[in-house]
């Protein structure tokens, strides 16, 4: 039995593609980022998944059952699986502990065992309006949860939180799947956020799967440059480039560019130990530098701990065979 399989979904709104023949498998405890653009499609995928938004075409199935949209029944939803909006809403002029126990289904000890994952215990007795954003977000996610569900969908939960905020959220979501048992998928048009918590990331672009990998594939190896763009920073080396490379000669890579992230090139002073290059400027970073090198037609950026370059100076870029990738 599948946990979750969504098949061939077609969405149009008026004339717009939204979703052109998306599938993939889910399994319980498998946790699943979906990245992409805004625009992608992927907060209405989240709402088909959910039962909320009618696919034009394909399926859903959770546990076996196919997932009802609400041209099909009275009440949008489907028994098991929720979802938060980022725009979720909390009613004004309740405390917290009454706005929960409308829909507690547990026992006292498995509420406050909620509570303590959800970091919401010392807000129990407070009002509505006396909570931050982020304690909001994690009232409403409580919320959801205390009605003991097996899917927790998670439409750009940190897209409004400064970073205090998210790292709280960061640290409940990991534990909503570890001490609770409920199997997550979170949407995020910020795709560095997917890279330590996903097991599986599904790239969207026009309503389409542009890639389907685990984390490190979809970093190091992306299908493409907008991929490769949405993980971080990134070169691309016209692939003239490839005969001044040694460690490339025999790669068969011919006619491609070749595509590398700046902390797998390397500064080296000797000449024949890499391509000549003149920097154009270092940039402070926190915890590393980054140096721009112009190399005849290409300006690649390079991660490194060391800051003692400075504008105009002759260095040479090399990089060890097994970290590139052509595209």
């Amino acid at each position: 039995m599948n946990f979750l399989n969504v098949n061939d979904i077609y969405k149009q709104e008026g004339q717009q593609p939204v979703l052109q023949g998306i599938s993939f498998v889910q399994h319980q405890s498998q946790k699943i980022a979906i990245a992409g653009e805004s625009g992608a499609g992927k907060t209405t995928l989240l709402k088909i998944i959910a039962g909320f938004v009618q696919a034009d075409s394909g399926e859903v199935y959770f546990e076996d059952r196919r997932v009802l949209g609400p041209h099909e029944k009275l009440m949008p939803g489907h028994k098991g699986v929720v979802y938060l909006s980022q725009h979720f809403e909390l009613l004004n002029n309740y405390r917290v502990e009454e706005l929960l126990n409308f829909e507690n289904t547990l026992q006292n000890d498995e509420a406050n065992n909620l509570y303590e994952v959800c970091r919401i215990s010392h807000l129990i007795q407070r009002r509505t309006d006396q909570l931050s954003g982020g304690e909001k977000q994690r009232i409403a996610l409580a919320k959801l949860l205390i009605t003991s569900p097996k899917l927790l969908l998670l439409d750009e939960p940190f897209s409004n939180l400064d970073p205090i905020h998210t790292n709280i959220l960061k640290a409940v979501i990991n534990d909503i799947g570890e001490r609770l048992q409920i199997t997550c998928i979170l949407v995020s048009h910020d795709a560095l956020d997917t890279l330590s918590w996903a097991d599986e990331i599904l790239v969207m672009r026009g309503g389409r799967i542009v890639q389907k990998a685990v984390p490190e594939e979809i970093y190091k190896h992306p299908a493409d440059e907008y991929t490769a763009a949405l993980f971080g920073k990134y070169n691309l080396l016209n692939s003239s480039l490839v005969k001044d490379l040694p460690e490339l000669q025999n790669i068969g890579a011919e006619g491609k560019n070749i595509f590398i992230r700046p902390e797998n090139l390397k500064i080296v002073f000797d000449e024949g130990d890499g391509i000549k290059g003149e920097v154009v400027k270092t940039i402070f970073c926190g915890s590393y530098y980054e140096v721009e090198v112009l190399l005849a037609e290409n300006t690649v950026t390079v991660r490194t701990d060391n800051n003692n370059f400075a504008h105009g100076d002759i260095v040479y870029i090399a990089f060890d065979p097994g970290n590139e990738w052509y595209i």
